[in-house]
C-alpha cells in the first residue's frame, strides 16, 4: 500500500478547478471529416512515439517530444468538439460520503475539507490517536484491475496484450469505460475526482522546459513519450475493432480524456490482495485516496478476514486539523512524474548519477567480475541521497572499482571482504580513496552547471508573483529539491578530498 498521489505544492497534484454548475457531459461525437483528421495524425503520432533509438539519451527524447507535441496539438484542436467542460466537485461531496456509508465503508472521524495549497484533502472531526482506524474500505468499493473480467472492457482484455502486461493501462481504460457508463455503480466516486492535474503530461512545452539540466527531464520525456503511444495505439483500436469497450468507447475517447484517466490512476492508485490472495491489484480505493501525504510510515493495510482496506492514523490529529498519510518511500523525480507534486521536506529524497565502464577500459572484465560479485552493473544509475549521509553505498562501491588500478582490482577480487566496498569506512589505498571522491566531486560540478539557473536564483522565482503556472512553478521546486541534495553531497565530499 502507500503507492499514490497529492502533495504540498500546487494543490496535491492538480489544477484549480474552475467554478462550473454544469454537469458531466458526454463529448460530442467528430464529424466524419474531423475524424479521418484524427486518424490521419494518429498514425504520425504512432510512428514518432514508437520510433526512437535503443539508447536514447536526453537530446533525442527532446527531440522526439518536440515532434510528438506538435502532432497532439493538432489532435487537441482536431477533438476540440469532444472538449467536456469542467464540473464543480463541491456540489457531489455529500451524495459520495452518503453512498460510502450505504455500502459499508467505515469513517472514523474525519470528512473532506479544503486547505489551502492542497485543494481537497481529509480533515479530522474530532480528535485521533497515532494507530486509530480512520477509514475502512470495503472490496466492493473499490476499482480494481480485477473488476475488469466482468466489465465491458473483459472481452478486449482477454485479447490484448498491452492490456494483459500493463495493469494501470488497463485500470485507466476501465475508468473511462465507468466514466461513460450511464448506470455505473462508480458514479459518485467519479463524481468528486480531480478533473485536471499537474502530472507531467500537463505540462506546456515551455513548462517542461524548465527542467532543463534536470536528472528528472529525461523520466518526464520518456512517460509523455509513453502516453502519446498509448493514446494513438487505442484510438486506432477503438476505431477498428469490433468489441464492447470499442463500441463504449470510440467516439468519446480523446486525448484530454486519456490523459485524465491516466493521471488519476497514476496519482491515487494502491494494491490490494486479489479476491484469491494469489496476486496484487492496482486498484483505486475511494475517500482513502483523498489524503494528502507527510514523512511518516505506512499506515494502510488490506484486512484480510473482512476483506476491505483500513487506514490507521500515522499520527496523532486534533480536531480541525487536516489528516496526513505516508505515501511510502519515493524520490521527488517519481512524485513530479507520476504524482504531479513535489514534497520539499522528502526524508526519501535521492537522485540518480549515471555511471558505467567503458568496454574500450582494459580493464573492463576485472572491474565487471568485481562489480557482478557486489550485484552492480558496468552501467546504471546511482544514489546520491539527501540526509547527512548522501553517498550511497553501490555509488561508492562503483565508484572505488571504477577507479582501481590492475593490482588493486586483483586484490579486492581475491579478497573475502569485497563487500566492504560499500561502506564509507572501508580499509583502503590512499591512491584509490582520492581518485574516488575527487572523480564524484567533479561529477557533482559538472552536474550543477549543467542548470541554467543558480539555486538563489530559482528560491527568487518561486517567491516571485511573476510565475503564475502551477507547473512551471513544480519544476522550479523541483530544481531547488536536487540542488539542494548536490549541494549537500557536493559538501560532502569535499570532506573526504585529500590534497
Amino acid at each position: 500500500m502507500g503507492k499514490k498521489n497529492h502533495g504540498k505544492v500546487c494543490g496535491r497534484g492538480k489544477l484549480p478547478v474552475k467554478d462550473s454548475n454544469l454537469q458531466n457531459s458526454t463529448p460530442r461525437k467528430l464529424s466524419r471529416q474531423k475524424r479521418n483528421e484524427v486518424n490521419q495524425i494518429v498514425e504520425k503520432l504512432l510512428k514518432a512515439s514508437t520510433n526512437i533509438v535503443s539508447s536514447p539519451n536526453v537530446s533525442k527524447e527532446w527531440e522526439t517530444y518536440l515532434e510528438i507535441q506538435k502532432l497532439l496539438e493538432k489532435v487537441i484542436q482536431a477533438e476540440s468538439d469532444m472538449k467536456v467542460p469542467l464540473t464543480d466537485r463541491s456540489s457531489h461531496l455529500e451524495q459520495f460520503m452518503s453512498w460510502m456509508r450505504q455500502h459499508g465503508a467505515e469513517i472514523n472521524g474525519i470528512k473532506i475539507g479544503q486547505f489551502p495549497a492542497y485543494e481537497y484533502g481529509l480533515q479530522a472531526e474530532k480528535d485521533l490517536e497515532e494507530g486509530e482506524l480512520m477509514i475502512a474500505v470495503p472490496r466492493k468499493l473499490m476499482l480494481t484491475t480485477e473488476t475488469i473480467a466482468d466489465s465491458v472492457l473483459g472481452p478486449l482484455l482477454r485479447k490484448d496484450a498491452m492490456l494483459q502486461h500493463m495493469p494501470n493501462v488497463a485500470l485507466s481504460l476501465l475508468l473511462l469505460v465507468e466514466k461513460f457508463s450511464p448506470s455505473s455503480f462508480w458514479k459518485p466516486y467519479l463524481a468528486i475526482l480531480p478533473q485536471e492535474y499537474t502530472t507531467v503530461l500537463y505540462f506546456k512545452t515551455h513548462e517542461l522546459q524548465e527542467l532543463k539540466g534536470s536528472p528528472s527531464l529525461e523520466p518526464a520525456l520518456k512517460q509523455c513519450r509513453s502516453i502519446a503511444r498509448q493514446y494513438a495505439y487505442f484510438n486506432k483500436l477503438f476505431q477498428t475493432s469490433a468489441d464492447p469497450a470499442s463500441d463504449l468507447l470510440r467516439d468519446v475517447f480523446s486525448y484530454e480524456q486519456y490523459c485524465w484517466a491516466v493521471s488519476t490512476v497514476m496519482t491515487r492508485q494502491n494494491f490490494v490482495p486479489s479476491s484469491d490472495g494469489n496476486s496484487m491489484l492496482n486498484a483505486l480505493i475511494p475517500l482513502w485516496d483523498m489524503a494528502n501525504h507527510i514523512n511518516g510510515k505506512l499506515t494502510t493495510d488490506f484486512n484480510v478476514s473482512q476483506q476491505r482496506s483500513e487506514c490507521m492514523a500515522v499520527r496523532p490529529f486534533r480536531a480541525g486539523e487536516q489528516v496526513f498519510i505516508f505515501y511510502g518511500p519515493r524520490t521527488n523525480s517519481e512524485l513530479l512524474v507520476h504524482n504531479g507534486f513535489v514534497y520539499p521536506d522528502n526524508k526519501h529524497d535521492a537522485l540518480p548519477i549515471r555511471l558505467g565502464v567503458s568496454r574500450a577500459d582494459p580493464l573492463q572484465p576485472l572491474r565487471a567480475k568485481l562489480l557482478a560479485r557486489l550485484g552492480l552493473p558496468t552501467t546504471g544509475d546511482f544514489l546520491l541521497k539527501s540526509g547527512t549521509d548522501p553517498v550511497d553505498g553501490r555509488l561508492l562501491a562503483f565508484l572505488r572499482i571504477f577507479s582501481m588500478g590492475q593490482e588493486h582490482l586483483e586484490h579486492w577480487l581475491e579478497s573475502e571482504r569485497a563487500s566492504d566496498l560499500v561502506y564509507i569506512d572501508c580499509a583502503l589505498e590512499t591512491e584509490v580513496e582520492t581518485r574516488t571522491w575527487t572523480f564524484l566531486q567533479t561529477r557533482i560540478k559538472l552536474l550543477l552547471s549543467a542548470y541554467p539557473t543558480t539555486l538563489e536564483v530559482d528560491k527568487e522565482l518561486l517567491t516571485s508573483t511573476s510565475v503564475a503556472s502551477p507547473c512551471q512553478r513544480l519544476a522550479i521546486q523541483m530544481r531547488i529539491s536536487e540542488k539542494l541534495i548536490f549541494k549537500r553531497a557536493l559538501e560532502y565530499v569535499e570532506q573526504h578530498v585529500r590534497p
